[in-house]
């Protein structure tokens, strides 16, 4: 087959939507190397460079139109391309399609993260609500197959926008393989003292925002009076000014913000924490969770919607508005050294699940039900 993917993001986003595509075209291409693999990207400037690219093929606009005219080829001119490359199918990797494509005579494929900004439209400008809105439904109609990242987000998928469920294919993410590769004590410390951690340290990773709910760790710790530092992981949004207000009028000395880290640091970071905290309100899977349990790091996360399926049944839920309970739950695993071996062992068992080979099986599967 010859396959084409959306990948904009895989070349210029370093987080959430960046990581997915990246780790879905690595599996594909180490996995299914027997395919062709077109990648259509606005631009090749100042990018991402992909270790498998010798593996793929590039598209992107002649480099001497003008930049604006890059959106509207990623938007508009992309399908008369696709149709000229003569493809098997098309995947548009982060939640759209190009306009026009189900006209394009190619099948299509679209990924669907989450619909966050559906359940809790306060989070978002209105109108990136309305823009948001138009393209996933476009792209949720007009695809041949939708991908649902968890199966939560796959009954949003169906009770939002009427689509059909034999439609909608469930396929888990997985996350980059050096999460589950042992980081040598010697490297650990080299990490502790580049970014000047503790020896010990609970841990949560995420975009600090509202919806994270980071907030709720700094309560529990003071709830209980735990004085293990955190480590909080994440590019800060406007949320992170509560949070500081919050450190500066309780006088917590033992909260640490890292908001600009290298990726290939994050492993051993994880594999330093002693905990694994993650109270988010509301995700579409929740990849830091797998990325926890790859590191064998005991997780406590948000009872209900996806969580339990990121998770597993080994890993502690808690309501993440109730910081008291967020509070029992850090403080009960602290003193039980035996339990958090057990969850250590068993979530690392558990996220075999996901692993880059499963799911670059599963997403085959569906390709090879609406290919040409």
């Amino acid at each position: 087959m010859v396959i084409g993917f959306d990948a904009k993001r895989a070349f210029f986003n370093r987080s959430g939507l960046g990581n997915y595509s990246r780790n879905t075209l690595w599996q594909l291409v180490t996995y299914f190397p027997s395919h062709q693999y077109v990648l259509y990207t606005p631009s090749l400037k100042n990018r991402i460079e992909l270790p498998y690219e010798d593996k793929v093929t590039l598209v992107s606009p002649d480099p001497a139109l003008p930049s604006v005219f890059s959106s509207w080829w990623r938007s508009f001119h992309i399908t008369r391309r696709i149709r000229h490359d003569k493809l098997s199918l098309f995947h548009g990797l982060s939640n759209e399609l190009p306009f026009g494509m189900h006209r394009s005579g190619v099948p299509s494929v679209v990924t669907i993260h989450d619909l966050i900004f559906l359940q809790y439209p306060e989070l978002y400008k209105i109108t990136d609500v309305l823009i948001y809105k138009a393209k996933f439904s476009s792209a949720c109609r007009n695809a041949n197959a939708i991908i649902a990242v968890s199966r939560q987000t796959a009954d949003d998928i169906v009770r939002y926008f009427s689509v059909p469920p034999e439609k909608v294919h469930v396929v888990y993410q997985s996350c980059n393989p050096l999460f589950a590769m042992k980081i040598s004590s010697e490297d650990q410390q080299r990490i502790k003292e580049k970014y000047r951690l503790p020896s010990e340290y609970i841990l949560s990773v995420g975009t600090i925002e509202e919806r994270k709910n980071q907030l709720r760790i700094l309560e529990a710790l003071n709830h209980k009076n735990i004085r293990i530092p955190l480590v909080l992981v994440g590019k800060e949004k406007a949320y992170a000014l509560k949070i500081r207000k919050y450190i500066a009028a309780n006088k917590m000395r033992n909260v640490i913000l890292l908001n600009e880290i290298e990726n290939e640091d994050l492993p051993a970071i994880y594999q330093g924490a002693l905990l694994f905290v993650y109270p988010s309100l509301i995700e579409g899977f929740g990849i830091p969770i797998l990325e926890a349990l790859y590191s064998g790091v005991p997780v406590i996360t948000s009872e209900g919607g996806c969580f339990p399926e990121a998770g597993g049944p080994d890993s502690l839920y808690v309501n993440p508005r109730r910081s008291d309970q967020i509070a029992e739950a850090i403080d009960s695993l602290l003193k039980d050294p035996s339990r958090c071996r057990k969850m250590r062992d068993a979530g690392k068992e558990y996220a075999r699940n996901f692993s880059p080979e499963t799911v670059a099986s599963r997403l085959m599967e569906v390709y090879q039900k609406i290919a040409l």
